[in-house]
């Protein structure tokens, strides 16, 4: 019999309590229960327990009673598990159970605590059915999605990040994020998530930006990159969409070489047009010219007093004619050399970084390997962006072409400041290197170092370096190619531009 306390106490508590003996006779069901069943306590008391089962539970339990009784083994008694009960109304219902044998001092009797899962499991199925759609929406985007933690380790990798960098999602879960980037990047990768959290400064969160990506057989590529951050359950998050740009970048190294070629065309007609201009301008000084310093010899011949301030007052004319015949070519190059500019405050780290990630589109199918020495600080100076980027485009374009058939073909590129208020960015190459002729001439106008070309790219490139206020040179490497270095001057914490 069960004591007045005990069945007070049954008769308070939330969860379902019912008492069986050792046959599995109800002899004590709470308040509770009656709830959750639909019976009452006077329907269930006397009757056996395997009433609340649905089968198979029904037919097995007497069963497992003796069993236990048998034998002491336990497979629900001190364990608990989930279950399924059964209602009056013979609907069933998920359920947590738990069973615990009385004390051994009377008859055999236990008691079982009953709690209904059924919002549990329902809220377990939304959730279940909400990874799903989310994991369906992640199987079908295009571009790379890839979490990590607040100590970069890689905790989502989806399959478009597998089919972009070549690696399995078992080979990259609890791994650092920098095994996707080539140096500098992998080396700085942890100090830049170090340096967010303490003090919450954003270099690439919320900022798209243009970056370069190490695939597992070790080849580099442009990628477009855009992170989130984001507080899950108390841990910090961060998401990161990888965009490859190789393609686009393909497309759009076609369309800049017909735009070349139109420029090419455009470029000669008007150089036919200045031709035919600046031969009719210097024409008459020239002629002029000409004439004086003849009248001027054929008075100084004559060699008499009164010739020789006719011959001075000739040539006086000479030089004035020669003076504007100087002046119709220097208003020529002024009109060459001027052009709109857009020059703002730009971080030339971030520029460097996006050049040499779009210029080393097609790099490997050349077979080059790359060597990037960047330091990750904020360098800012007054430069027009699309300028400077194209000067890098060119010079590292012209080094993957130096070294196409060479045995070795290693390109390096270097960024730095120098120490004296300039930013110094080298780029280097294993070609077939740069003789003396060439190097005295090299900045000439159509003088080139290839076999190909119309040799105005680095005259150009050295002219917007200069304009910006650096300058732009050739040196040999020791390891027999080239290396082209350019300085720009960096601003100052006054705004102010050094070396200016």
């Amino acid at each position: 019999m069960l004591s007045p306390h005990f069945r007070a106490l049954m008769d308070t508590v939330p969860d379902g309590v019912i008492v069986i003996d050792g046959q599995g006779t109800v002899q004590s069901f709470n308040p509770a229960c009656e709830r959750l069943f639909g019976w009452t306590a006077a329907e269930v008391i006397g009757r056996n327990v395997k009433m609340l089962m649905p089968e198979p539970y029904q037919a097995e339990h007497d069963q497992y009673l003796a069993h236990y009784r048998a034998t002491g083994e336990r497979r629900i008694i001190g364990i608990g598990r989930e279950v399924t009960g059964l209602r009056r109304d013979g609907s069933t219902f998920p359920m947590e159970l738990s069973v615990g044998e009385a004390l051994p001092d009377g008859p055999p009797a236990y008691i079982g605590i009953i709690r209904d899962i059924t919002d549990r499991r329902a809220a377990e199925q939304a959730l279940r059915e909400r990874e799903a759609r989310l994991a369906s929406i992640i199987e079908t985007i295009p571009d790379a999605l890839i979490v990590i933690d607040d100590k970069g380790l890689i905790r989502s990798f989806s399959p478009a990040a597998r089919r972009l960098f070549g690696y399995e999602e078992a080979e990259v879960l609890g791994r650092n994020i920098s095994m996707l980037m080539p140096s500098p990047y992998r080396e700085q990768h942890d100090q830049y998530i170090a340096r967010y959290l303490a003090t919450g400064e954003k270099r690439i969160i919320g900022v798209g930006r243009i970056v370069s990506g190490q695939r597992r057989d070790g080849s580099v590529f442009p990628m477009e990159l855009a992170v989130g951050a984001v507080d899950l359950e108390g841990e910090r998050l961060f998401t990161g969409f990888v965009h490859d740009l190789t393609e686009h970048q393909a497309v759009e190294r076609r369309l800049q070489q017909l735009q070349a070629e139109l420029l090419h065309v455009s470029r000669v007609s008007v150089m036919g047009q200045l031709a035919s201009a600046l031969a009719h301008e210097l024409n008459q000084p020239l002629t002029a010219v000409v004439n004086y310093v003849k009248a001027s010899m054929r008075l100084l011949e004559r060699a008499e007093d009164a010739d020789l301030p006719l011959a001075r007052e000739a040539m006086e004319k000479a030089s004035e004619q020669a003076l504007r015949a100087g002046q119709i070519i220097r208003r020529l190059r002024d009109f060459i050399a001027k052009g709109s500019t857009d020059r703002r405050v730009e971080s030339l780290d971030g520029i460097v970084e996006e050049a040499v990630a779009l210029a080393l589109v097609g790099a490997r199918e050349s077979g080059v390997r790359v060597e990037m020495h960047l330091r990750r600080q904020e360098h800012r100076a007054l430069i027009d962006k699309i300028q400077i980027q194209q000067v890098l485009l060119n010079l590292i374009r012209n080094a993957v072409e130096a070294m196409s058939g060479r045995p070795e073909r290693t390109l390096s590129i270097t960024a730095a400041p120098d120490g004296a208020g300039f930013m110094e960015v080298a780029v280097a190459d294993t070609g077939h290197g740069l003789d003396e002729a060439v190097m005295a001439r090299l900045f000439q106008p159509f003088v080139s170092g290839k076999e190909r070309g119309m040799g105005v790219g680095l005259s150009i490139s050295r002219s917007i370096i200069e304009a910006h206020g650096g300058r732009l040179w050739p040196e040999r490497n020791d390891r027999g190619g080239a290396t082209f270095r350019f300085t720009l001057p960096l601003m100052s914490e006054t705004g102010e531009n050094h070396g200016r």
